[in-house]
């Protein structure tokens, strides 16, 4: 029995905010919840309900092999251990017999947002399947305690959360348990998971814990986090855990915990204590002095500093921009630097920013929208100028750039003539021809965006300016989508002649009938690694590591890319 549970309780709360408090993003610490399991005999039927129910079928999921029933001798309080005892006897229950029986409790109290603590022991044997998890409480699964009230979701839709399981991962450890959430957008072999090894499972206990908020989930072993779910994006597909959710606690046997063996007699879970932390004092303070601002800009990414202070020490903040939306948490007074990742170059973003506590309570200048524009990516980026033409003339000539943005490409062209008036552009697609008007952004600047490209094809445009009395039509440029610049000039550019050995080694040794002005030569991602303005007929490569790079030649205001492979 224990000496003092009150002591301990103050002791393993001491521990935890030592060691896994600062991990958190919230910190619960009210008591709300638990069983020490001091009295021996039959568990507490306050607490505890036996789900004994045989799915549909007759057999439980997974393949397991066991009955669970609310026998004394499967599940029992003694010595101040809760004793979920998996063992082999034939046992009839449903009209249907099996050869093992075990114990599956469910808690018959739910809750939402907090921390769960269960110190156990575990099982290791061959066949065994010790689990702490917890399931939504609106589950509509048969023999459930909250099922016949509140079940009105099917799984997975009801969330999951496995705080802890051992003995389905015959890859790993022997002391290796895992932390899995199974939702819509991933369940059964779930991507969402994250594992660790404990020392000794057969002989020492240890405290296994979830730490829940609005914004994340942590899992710990013995309060050092080894796992965090926080998805990007929190919808009913990836976060269907804002919803109160009952702990279960049970051993499986067999199924994908692999074959039990002949000589198998009974093994045991043994759990110390289940403990439940929230937060339960009323506040009804707002936070305050909310501020959001731009930090670091790139072409896909944008630094968000936002700050606030709250009595309760702790700041929700939700960042929403066009169809996505991020919930994220910070600490009161100290400037928080979010970055959303994974937008496309060179577009207009506004994010809309609210601020509250953990209560409900709204800052009162919600919500601040911030604006911003991602840069350019200028491996994406291909632009060059020409005076060249397939139909008419220019006298001072065009500038060209081809972007890409996501699966589109941004095609301008800028007419740098100014002894045209009336100028329209018209947007010339080589093969199979097409023609497509283009908007005018200023000037003689127009565009037009063509979208669904896929990435690594070469597409083949040109420009036709209409104007007062006549028309010009800019030749055709090849350009790469998605790649570091790879644009080269349709077949009535000279450069087009200039060739050069393929693969090399020391030296490309360039022959053109051309004056060359310039040679660059990039890696396959963009990044300048060589460049000369002398000795263009003849460049030294033999500092490069071997691979494919891009070369580009420049003759006059024209330029070519190519690629090349050095050996």
């Amino acid at each position: 029995m224990k000496n003092s549970i009150l002591y301990k309780i103050v002791l393993s709360f001491f521990l935890f905010c030592q060691i896994g408090f600062s991990q958190v993003d919230v910190v619960y610490s009210d008591l709300v919840w638990s069983d020490e399991f001091n009295t021996n005999g039959a568990v507490n039927s306050n607490n505890w309900f036996h789900q004994t129910q045989l799915p549909a079928g007759g057999s439980w999921y997974n393949n397991e092999e066991q009955h669970y029933t609310n026998l004394l001798t499967n599940s029992f309080v003694n010595a101040g251990m809760l004793n979920i005892v998996a063992k082999k006897e034939n046992f009839t229950d449903q009209g249907i017999t099996k050869e093992y029986t075990s114990a599956r409790l469910n808690s018959k109290f739910a809750f939402k947002y907090g921390r769960i603590d269960v110190r156990a022991k575990l099982p290791i044997a061959s066949g065994t399947w010790p689990a702490i998890w917890m399931l939504g409480k609106n589950i509509n699964e048969p023999g459930g305690y909250f099922s016949s009230s509140f079940g009105t979701t099917n799984w997975p839709a009801c969330g999951e959360i496995d705080i802890m399981e051992h003995g389905i991962f015959p890859s790993q450890s022997i002391n290796y348990v895992q932390s899995t959430l199974h939702t819509p957008s991933s369940y059964g072999g779930s991507v969402n998971n994250g594992g660790t090894i404990a020392s000794d499972l057969a002989n020492n206990y240890h405290v296994y814990s979830l730490n829940w908020s609005p914004f994340q989930m942590s899992f710990l072993l013995d309060g050092v986090v080894y796992y965090t779910y926080n998805p990007s994006i929190k919808d009913a597909t990836t976060w269907p855990f804002d919803n109160e959710q009952y702990i279960l606690l049970n051993v499986a046997l067999g199924g994908v915990a692999g074959i039990i063996p002949s000589n198998y007699t009974q093994s045991s879970m043994l759990i110390d204590y289940v403990r439940v932390y929230q937060n339960t004092i009323v506040d009804a303070e707002p936070p305050l002095n909310f501020t959001a601002s731009i930090g670091a800009v790139t072409s896909t990414s944008v630094e968000l500093l936002l700050n606030a202070t709250d009595n309760s020490g702790t700041i929700g903040y939700n960042i929403a921009y066009g169809t996505s939306s991020n919930g994220i948490s910070g600490t009161s007074g100290i400037q928080k630097s979010v970055i959303i990742s994974g937008l496309n170059p060179n577009t207009l973003y506004d994010f809309t920013v609210t601020a509250n506590d953990l209560s409900g309570n709204y800052a009162a200048n919600n919500p601040i929208v911030v604006s911003t524009t991602t840069l350019p990516n200028s491996t994406l980026i291909c632009s060059g100028t020409s005076s060249l033409a397939q139909n008419g003339s220019f006298t001072s000539g065009y500038n060209y750039e081809f972007q890409t943005n996501g699966n589109d490409v941004k095609i301008t062209y800028g007419l740098l003539d100014t002894d045209k008036v009336g100028v329209v552009a018209f947007l010339w697609k080589q093969s199979p021809f097409s023609e497509l008007q283009m908007t005018n952004v200023s000037g003689n600047i127009f565009t037009r965006t063509i979208t669904g490209q896929t990435i690594g094809s070469t597409i083949n445009y040109g420009v036709k300016f209409a104007f007062a009395g006549g028309m010009s039509v800019t030749n055709y440029y090849s350009y790469v989508v998605g790649s570091a610049c790879m644009m080269g000039t349709s077949q009535f550019s000279e450069l087009n002649e200039i060739s050069f050995p393929n693969p090399v080694s020391d030296r490309v040794n360039i022959n053109s009938n051309i004056t060359l002005d310039k040679i660059e030569i990039y890696s396959i991602l963009g990044n300048l690694v060589l460049k000369t303005e002398t000795n263009t007929s003849s460049i030294d490569v033999s500092s490069l590591s071997t691979g494919v790079y891009l070369i580009t030649i420049y003759s006059g205001s024209e330029k070519i890319t190519k690629k090349i492979i050095v050996q």
